[in-house]
């Protein structure tokens, strides 16, 4: 396999490494001659090794464990590129999702990714050089009805990613979002739902919940999320924010001039099916 240019370091940190988008950039950058530790809340731990001196080790860590997370981070080799992967979803009407699936929504996915991003960040800085990816959402630049809380927490690593990329430019870390479209992976069937009675919208949660993962499973696959992170790791100045697949690149363009409500009025047509 001839190796991508990789312009940051072959110590590589990957968060929700077991499976879905963590796994498929763990192996990536592993088979591509990186020394890569990824970690999972549930996984086997060992360590598989790569021709061209690739390896991965898989250990377990629960991101929501900020001072786990310090230690471990600080315990390691050197972090010259960080892919933070680790997240879930829930489903549910804006009005009556649960508080604490909500809470449970952010401590996952967004605290997670600061637990494991400000460590990184501190040793990238200290060392002058390195590369932070935050996998994100394209419901982190548009809101998802029924997934208002997933697109909260998505909407909060976007504003993340670009402080970082401010204040961090200095010391020579760069940073990116990478925004990830429909997706074949577990995480369709790991996302938590509101249950209908307490929702209030009966059959239209349903809907909308198939119609969300009918879409994820028919999408992308995870080694697409995988190829878009080792090509930023060849750029000096990748771009702030990477949508995956030219479709969802047109898309965010198309949107981005639309009017309000015509983007409201598309994403309902898609996302409460009558």
């Amino acid at each position: 396999m001839k190796h991508r240019k990789n312009l940051y370091g072959k110590n590589v940190f990957v968060t929700g490494a077991s499976s879905g988008i963590g796994r498929a950039c763990a192996l990536m950058f592993a088979k591509n001659g990186c020394c890569v530790t990824g970690v999972s809340r549930n996984t086997e731990e060992k360590t598989e090794t790569f021709p061209g001196g690739g390896s991965l080790t898989l250990k377990r860590l629960d991101v929501t464990n900020e001072p786990a997370v310090r230690d471990f981070v600080n315990g390691l080799p050197g972090v010259d590129i960080a892919i933070l992967c680790a997240g879930m979803g829930v489903a549910g009407p804006a009005e009556t999702t649960d508080s604490e699936l909500t809470r449970k929504q952010m401590e996952v996915n967004y605290f997670g990714t600061l637990n494991a991003a400000q460590p990184c960040l501190s040793r990238m800085r200290s060392q002058g050089r390195g590369l932070l990816l935050v996998i994100g959402s394209i419901a982190g630049r548009v809101s998802i009805p029924m997934q208002s809380q997933y697109s909260a927490s998505k909407y909060a690593l976007e504003a993340f990613t670009d402080a970082v990329r401010m204040e961090m430019r200095q010391y020579g870390v760069r940073a990116s979002i990478i925004e990830p479209g429909d997706t074949r992976t577990g995480f369709t069937a790991a996302r938590e739902t509101q249950s209908r009675e307490r929702s209030g919208y009966g059959s239209l949660l349903e809907r909308s919940v198939a119609k969300m993962a009918a879409d994820e499973q028919g999408g992308r696959s995870p080694e697409s999320v995988a190829k878009v992170a080792l090509a930023l790791a060849g750029r000096k100045d990748p771009p702030a924010r990477v949508p995956v697949g030219l479709e969802y690149k047109a898309l965010m363009q198309i949107l981005r001039i639309m009017p309000d409500r015509g983007r409201e009025a598309i994403l309902s047509r898609m996302y409460l099916p009558k």
